[in-house]
């Protein structure tokens, strides 16, 4: 861990930090982060893509982590995410790049490989396939206390969290999110509720983990990540070399999920995954299921992901 070095580079008038390791001339693969997680999410994956000979590169959102704050959060936007990545690169003077995404960082790297084909050797993601326009519409059907129903609503989740220290909050969050069951509270609960407070911590995430967290969140606050992603999945972030409806990615890829995922359980989710449909926007998709694997499959099993990791991006080193 102490060979990652933790630069800032300044582009569109934010200051964000960017954990980076491996040699400036080798083949770079940029890392995007989900929620609750920071850079510290791809420690395990950075070493070991370094080791092989690749630049590993993990940006801490605007918002998160040790990244600047931006004067209005509540304004963030997936824009603004894809953006920041595309001018980190910039940059870092890097021309081409493998995209790994997890979680709602899927969501930012497929955008940002439909904006930048030129510059994407291949798409990665975790926990989160390709989805097209209007994929969460089917979420509408789900009960009043889904989770990111609760944390669309402002100022409920901000309550809810409110109640607790930075490190509770992730750590409850990591708790719900590693089961199998999606995070849906009655009536009178709020999500944080859904977890008891004798619950453990996952085997594989240690206090140690947890406070790395914990220290950044208690920096950077929830408000910006309340935005992106839970208050922007309506932003239409569209290509402009295709139509907004018909998206495609041609670029390999591959995609790994837990066989025990509770986004498994999301409207729609299996059937897109397993028909096959989700090969209509993404032709050159590779699909993976680890057994026993839940929505943190790199951090759970880390030497396997790395395995599969380093296997395409040996497969399609440019």
């Amino acid at each position: 861990m102490e060979q990652i070095k933790h630069p800032y580079v300044e582009v569109n008038g934010l200051k964000l930090h960017v954990a980076e390791i491996g040699s400036d001339s080798s083949p770079a693969v940029v890392f995007l982060h989900g929620f609750p997680e920071i850079w510290y999410t791809w420690r395990h994956q950075m070493i070991d893509v370094a080791n092989a000979g690749f630049r590993a590169i993990a940006p801490d959102y605007r918002g998160y982590g040790l990244s600047d704050i931006p004067q209005q959060p509540e304004k963030t936007s997936f824009a603004d995410l894809i953006n920041d990545t595309a001018s980190i690169l910039d940059y870092l003077a890097i021309s081409k790049v493998f995209v790994i995404g997890k979680d709602f960082g899927a969501m930012v790297g497929y955008a940002f490989s439909l904006f930048h084909p030129e510059k994407v050797a291949g798409v990665i993601t975790l926990g989160v396939p390709f989805m097209p326009p209007g994929f969460f519409k089917s979420h509408q059907a789900l009960p009043e206390g889904f989770y990111m129903k609760r944390w669309k609503e402002p100022g409920r989740a901000e309550a809810d969290f409110g109640r607790f220290d930075a490190k509770t909050v992730v750590k409850n969050i990591y708790i719900m999110f590693s089961r199998s069951e999606m995070p849906i509270a009655g009536e009178n609960q709020e999500i944080m509720d859904l977890v008891d407070p004798s619950a453990p911590l996952p085997s594989w995430f240690t206090e140690e983990d947890l406070s790395a967290y914990g220290d950044l969140y208690r920096k950077s606050g929830f408000q910006t990540p309340l935005q992106v992603p839970y208050r922007s999945f309506a932003e239409n972030v569209g290509s402009p070399q295709q139509g907004v409806d018909d998206p495609k990615v041609e670029v390999p890829a591959l995609f790994i999920m837990g066989e025990e995922d509770y986004v498994f359980k999301f409207p729609r989710m299996e059937e897109y995954l397993k028909s096959g449909e989700v090969k209509t926007y993404v032709p050159n998709l590779e699909i993976v299921y680890l057994p026993q694997g839940c929505h943190f499959v790199h951090e759970q099993f880390p030497d396997k992901v790395n395995q599969l990791i380093l296997d395409f991006l040996t497969r399609n080193k440019y």
